[in-house]
């Protein structure tokens, strides 16, 4: 008998984490859903509580809240375009890895999923996003989770109907059939990354890092 899924999602006002809070609610092997928002999303479900709370650095406040979940699925993040290197540093891996050893501290049977990005780098080389995604992705896998899995998705085709999808994507959503066929690892869809992301919390991987092809195969093993 297949152990429910209590999760804990991050970043579901973005585009991702709203498609795989959408995903999870309709899931039969998902028991609950947290998400903790800086503002409300107005939805109600039954699998759903929604902790509203504005400091990401700061969960003092909300830890009574957290316990008693096997999954975490971090979607919170930022582009750095744009951005100082500082303030992106401190908004990609000093909040992330906030979150995660609190969440670490209270859930130590949890798996953590990392919504990471193609092209990070893994040797920490050089001063951009890459190695700033790649240095978070290293000190995560460091925590005392159950498990620690960085996905790196590159084309994420949205779930049609919801609400944060990107307004540029629908001029470039033509593209995905094309890309898709031409370099697989590199499209994925929005259900595929969700269902990966439950699969490989029920079942585990042989790896930590999930590129493109892993995100499809994952999604596949249902």
């Amino acid at each position: 008998m297949k152990t429910k899924i209590r999760a804990i999602i991050t970043g579901a006002t973005g585009m991702v984490g709203e498609g795989l809070m959408h995903e999870c609610l309709q899931h039969p092997d998902i028991e609950a859903v947290l998400v903790i928002n800086r503002k409300s999303m107005g939805i109600t479900h039954p699998k759903l509580k929604e902790v509203i709370h504005g400091n990401f650095f700061d969960l003092s406040a909300i830890e009574s809240e957290l316990s008693g979940y096997n999954a975490c699925y971090f979607c919170l993040g930022v582009s750095s375009v744009g951005m100082k290197a500082e303030e992106y540093f401190r908004l990609t891996y000093t909040l992330t890895i906030h979150v995660a050893e609190t969440l670490s501290k209270l859930n130590p049977g949890m798996t953590f999923c990392y919504i990471s990005g193609a092209g990070t780098d893994s040797n920490e080389k050089g001063k951009g996003w890459a190695a700033v995604k790649g240095k978070t992705e290293n000190d995560l896998m460091k925590l005392p989770f159950k498990q620690v899995f960085a996905f790196r998705p590159g084309f994420i085709k949205p779930i049609k109907g919801l609400s944060n999808t990107h307004n540029y994507y629908k001029y470039i959503n033509w593209l995905f059939p094309i890309g898709r066929a031409l370099y697989p690892g590199g499209f994925v869809t929005l259900q595929e990354l969700s269902h990966a992301m439950i699969n490989i919390t029920e079942n585990g991987y042989g790896k930590q890092v999930i590129e493109g092809k892993d995100i499809i195969l994952l999604a596949k093993n249902r």
